[in-house]
Formats: structure tokens, C-alpha cells, sequence
């Protein structure tokens, strides 16, 4: 038998598993939920990239196929990194299961593919994603199923929209870019009275500082991509929920559809769960700063912020979201026109030296969007104009460098303006 010098024995090593007590905090599950250690016993959790797993003996392999026993078999179906990622997860929402798909859009995707059928109808609200208003008005469509898009903060319309075909309510909160928050336990009644679902995208403030079944979701989305890895290194969803839906409903059409997250990617995002309060509160104080000094400038003609008194959310804000706002701010550049709008925008972007022109958020790089023209760039101008989205809107998703030094950022072209 060949061995590797450093392991001169083949043995399996003996490791004691302690079964985690009940009732830990967030900070606590989000460094200790996971599969079991394997038999060598390492502290971090193990990386299994394999996209098979070798079976003892033909029945065995048989029954685990079929599902009559547990155990992995092929990684489209199931790993135990990504089964590590979906547990911890799991557990900081404070849902029964999870289960992870390759990006936050494969997870919506999958959401819509398991609970809706030709001739079922969709509330949606109208301020969401781009990405996602385009699935559920355009491709969802194409299946037969119709959305209805409805103001986030109107509880009226949600009810006014509700029909007896309605199987589904869907909600950002706080929404991409203007931060306009639902009232989840409202929305949550609404669908229930109506036989609906509800599932609310989690993805601004992620469950560090919001757990929405706690007020009444069914389904919570994620966009791993965000703040639960927190560096803008891999893509990643996932859907949390109860297991009658997620094992029962989601889990054949990921066997089946093949939108499985990577292994080395749940891995990435694993490991980032560690870290998420620490950087949900540090990020979330330097937006509120950066919120706060934008609303006070002259350059500025309106800031999006929930963590700001004025925003007409502020109070359901912060008792949704642990009394924080979150680390995405918006806001709207002074201009005559449209085409003055843009271009200021353009040129408060373009005057930043220290944050990144992208696209992503929740990174621990500051990031600056222009949404009109990439988020949000693929929607018609009816459905901007309905969305909020102006000509001079601009995104920053607040990082962990020193706020004096954001703040010098945007000053280089807030204060140079035309």
C-alpha cells in the first residue's frame, strides 16, 4: 500500500463529535453549524471537490440513488460542502431547511419553477431587481403564468391585486436601489387570507440583521453573491424555508435542472457566514454616516436610506432590521433634464478614485452603480419611471474603508458639478 509520508499509518482517527447545544446565537451558528468532521478532524470545514462519491457495494448504491437511504452520490444531487453552506444557513434564518442554487436568480428561477404552473397568477412589487422583474414579467410569462407588479409600500394595491389563481407574493426589503421597505408581517397576512405564499429576497440585509419568517414569510431567497460571502468573490443562492417545501418541492427540480451551486463556492460562501454580523454592523454605521453627509449636501437632491429619519420607511425599518439600516445608500444628483441628470451622475461616478464602477454589492469594497443604465438598464422607460429609477440615481454600496476617505471620494465629484 502506498502512503503518504507525513500520514504513516492508514487508520482512521477517532474524533468526538459533540452535538451543538439548543438555543446558540446567530453569531454563534454562523461559525458552527455544519456537516460532522470527517475522520481527520480538521477545524475549518473540509472542501470536497468531487463530483462523485464512491458507493460500498451495488445495493447501497441502489437505495441511495432512489432515496430510500441517505448518503451523497453525485454532486449535482447533493455534496456535503454545499450541505454544510444550506445548514448554516438554515440556521441563521431560523428556517427548517435550505437549499442552495448557483446564483440568487438560479434560486429564484427554482422558486418559480416548483410553485408555479400555467393559469397561476404572481403579485410582485414593482420596485424589485430589475433581473427579477424581467423573470416574472417575461419569461415566467412565457409559461402561462401572469404577474401583477404592485407599489412595495401600498398595502392596498398588494390586497387590491390578490385574485383566487394568486399563488405567490414576492418582495425585496429593503428593495434594489431605493431602499423602500415592506411590511413583511402585512404582506405575509395578505397572501395567507389569500391562500398565497409569500417569499421575501433577503439579499440588503441578510439574516444578521433581519429573519423574515420570524414576521410571517413562507420563503426567504438569497443571493449568496452579496453579503453572505462579502468579498464579491463567487456566485451563490439559495432558498430557505420549511422542508415540505424545500426537500419535498425544490430539492427534484435542483436534481433535475442542474442549477446546483459549486462546491468550492458554498465553501467560499461558508466561510464568509463566519464574519457576517461583524461586517453587517461595521458597513451598516458607515452607510448611515455616508447617508447623513450626502442628505446634507448641496450636489444631492434626495438620499434612499432606511436608517435615516426621513426616509418614509424609517420606523418599520428598523424594527424589521435590528434597528439598522443596512450598507446600501441611494441617491438622486441635482440636474434640469434627464440628459443633465445622467450626465452628472456619469461624472460623479467617473470623479471616484478609491471605490469600484461595478455592478456587484455587499462586498467590503465600496461599489458604485448607476442603475439606470445597468441594474435596471434592460427595462423599458415605463418600467424605470414605475421602479423609481431616474436619469440621476445613483447606488453606493457602502464598504469597509475609512469613511473620511469615501467621503473625499464623492466629494471629487459632487463638488466639481456643472
Amino acid at each position: 500500500m502506498y502512503r503518504a509520508w507525513r500520514c504513516p499509518t492508514p487508520k482512521r482517527f477517532d474524533v468526538t463529535v459533540q452535538k451543538l447545544p439548543d438555543n446558540l446565537h446567530r453569531d454563534t451558528l454562523a461559525v458552527r453549524v455544519g456537516l460532522e468532521r470527517s475522520q481527520y478532524g480538521e477545524n475549518s470545514e473540509a472542501l470536497y471537490l468531487t463530483s462523485g462519491f464512491v458507493q460500498p457495494d451495488a445495493e447501497t448504491s441502489a437505495h441511495r440513488f432512489s432515496g430510500a437511504e441517505e448518503g451523497f452520490t453525485y454532486s449535482r444531487t447533493s455534496n456535503p460542502t454545499v450541505s454544510s453552506f444550506e445548514q448554516r444557513l438554515a440556521a441563521l434564518e431560523g428556517t427548517e431547511a435550505a437549499i442552495a442554487a448557483s446564483s440568487g436568480m438560479g434560486a429564484i428561477l427554482m422558486m418559480g419553477m416548483g410553485l408555479l404552473r400555467a393559469g397561476d397568477h404572481v403579485v410582485c412589487s414593482q420596485s424589485v431587481f430589475g433581473s427579477t422583474l424581467n423573470l416574472f414579467g417575461k419569461e415566467f410569462a412565457k409559461f402561462g403564468v401572469e404577474t401583477s407588479f404592485v407599489s412595495q409600500t401600498d398595502l392596498a394595491q398588494w390586497r387590491a391585486a390578490m385574485r383566487p389563481n394568486t399563488k405567490l407574493l414576492f418582495a425585496e426589503t429593503p428593495t434594489n436601489p431605493l431602499t423602500e421597505v415592506c411590511d413583511i408581517r402585512a404582506l405575509a397576512d395578505i397572501a395567507h387570507a389569500g391562500g398565497a405564499l409569500l417569499a421575501v429576497d433577503n439579499c440588503f440585509c441578510s439574516p444578521a440583521l433581519q429573519r423574515p419568517t420570524e414576521l410571517g414569510a413562507d420563503l426567504v431567497i438569497h443571493s449568496g453573491t452579496k453579503y453572505l460571502d462579502g468579498q464579491g468573490r463567487v456566485m451563490a443562492g439559495a432558498i430557505c424555508g420549511p422542508s415540505k417545501l424545500i426537500v419535498d418541492v425544490f430539492g427534484p427540480i435542483v436534481r433535475t435542472a442542474g442549477m446546483v451551486l459549486a462546491p468550492f463556492n458554498a465553501w467560499v460562501v461558508l466561510k464568509g457566514m463566519e464574519t457576517l454580523r461583524i461586517r453587517m454592523q461595521a458597513q451598516s454605521a458607515s452607510a448611515l454616516a455616508i447617508a447623513q453627509w450626502l442628505e446634507a449636501h448641496p450636489a444631492v437632491a434626495r438620499v434612499y436610506y432606511p436608517g435615516l429619519s426621513s426616509h418614509p420607511q424609517h420606523e418599520l425599518a428598523m424594527r424589521q432590521q435590528s434597528g439598522l439600516g443596512g450598507a446600501v445608500v441611494s441617491f438622486d444628483v441635482r440636474g434640469s433634464d434627464p440628459g443633465t441628470l445622467r450626465a452628472n451622475a456619469f461624472h460623479v461616478i467617473n470623479s471616484t478614485q478609491v471605490v469600484s464602477i461595478a455592478t456587484n454589492l455587499g462586498d467590503t469594497k465600496s461599489i458604485i452603480t448607476h442603475p439606470g443604465t445597468t441594474s435596471h438598464g434592460r427595462l423599458t422607460e415605463a418600467q424605470r419611471q414605475a421602479a423609481g429609477i431616474g436619469q440621476g440615481l445613483i447606488r453606493f454600496a457602502v464598504g469597509l474603508e475609512h469613511i473620511d476617505d469615501l467621503k473625499a471620494d464623492l466629494a471629487r465629484g459632487l463638488e466639481t458639478l456643472a
